[in-house]
């Protein structure tokens, strides 16, 4: 992977201070792929672009990768802090099978693709009412072809597929794109107590950027105070000629 340029990468950060979390996916995902289509990002599996993002952040921030979260016992609450290594995390890319996952059920025989950024959007936009309603509309939107009773479905019958079909579908996604969800179980140092969470790498990655990038604007400053350079010619400097000028100016 090319690693992005801090321009490049301050100018996704500012981007992504008007959006929340799926728009801020996306650029993180672009940044990850430059060049590639819009459309073509939103459509990729739910896997790969995890996969991708993994890898950005190793290549921006190496392996290491450090996680707190909250023991589940509400009278405990003991803060886990425990690292994980990125370099593990990249190879969960999703292999569909070929001409899409195939399930029947019953009467039903459909065949789905995974799932996408786009499909999850479009769940969350309609608000179901639970995530039975929501299972419901992610299923029918990755629907490539249909049958019911010896009949091509139509869209008020995949609007009601019952709930065995919608559990098969999920089970079958899952099992093609194991990446698409990084759950953790933890168990607390205190209680003992198994903690699950699900680690969102482009939540995560965009705190990590988020940091980077106030505290490089921070060194532009500094130097830019200290020197009259401008930004483009301090974010030309290599981390450490800006660390040995920076530490040049605490000194002076």
């Amino acid at each position: 992977m090319a690693v992005t340029g801090p321009a490049e990468l301050l100018a996704t950060w500012e981007a992504g201070l008007a959006e929340q979390g799926a728009g801020r996916a996306l650029l993180l995902h672009r940044a990850a792929r430059p060049g590639e289509p819009a459309d073509a990002l939103l459509s990729a599996p739910l896997g790969e672009r995890a996969a991708d993002l993994f890898a950005l952040r190793r290549a921006l921030f190496g392996d290491r990768m450090e996680v707190t979260l909250d023991c589940a016992v509400a009278e405990c609450g003991t803060a886990l802090e425990f690292e994980l290594d990125a370099g593990e995390l990249t190879a969960a890319r999703p292999v569909p099978p070929e001409g899409g996952l195939r399930v029947a059920e019953g009467e039903w025989s459909v065949r789905f693709r995974l799932p996408g950024p786009a499909d999850l959007a479009a769940v969350a936009a309609a608000r179901p009412p639970d995530e039975r309603h929501a299972g419901q509309l992610l299923a029918a939107r990755c629907v490539l072809a249909a049958h019911w009773a010896g009949r091509r479905a139509t869209a008020e019958d995949l609007a009601r597929l019952p709930e065995p079909v919608l559990k098969r579908f999920a089970e079958a996604a899952e099992e093609a794109d194991p990446g698409a969800e990084l759950t953790l179980q933890v168990a607390c140092a205190e209680c003992g107590a198994p903690t699950a969470a699900e680690l969102d790498i482009a939540a995560y990655l965009w705190t990590e950027l988020d940091a980077w990038a106030r505290d490089l604007l921070l060194d532009v400053h500094l130097l830019a105070s200290a020197y009259g350079w401008s930004e483009p010619e301090i974010l030309a400097l290599s981390p450490l000629r800006r660390r040995y000028y920076l530490e040049l100016c605490a000194d002076a």
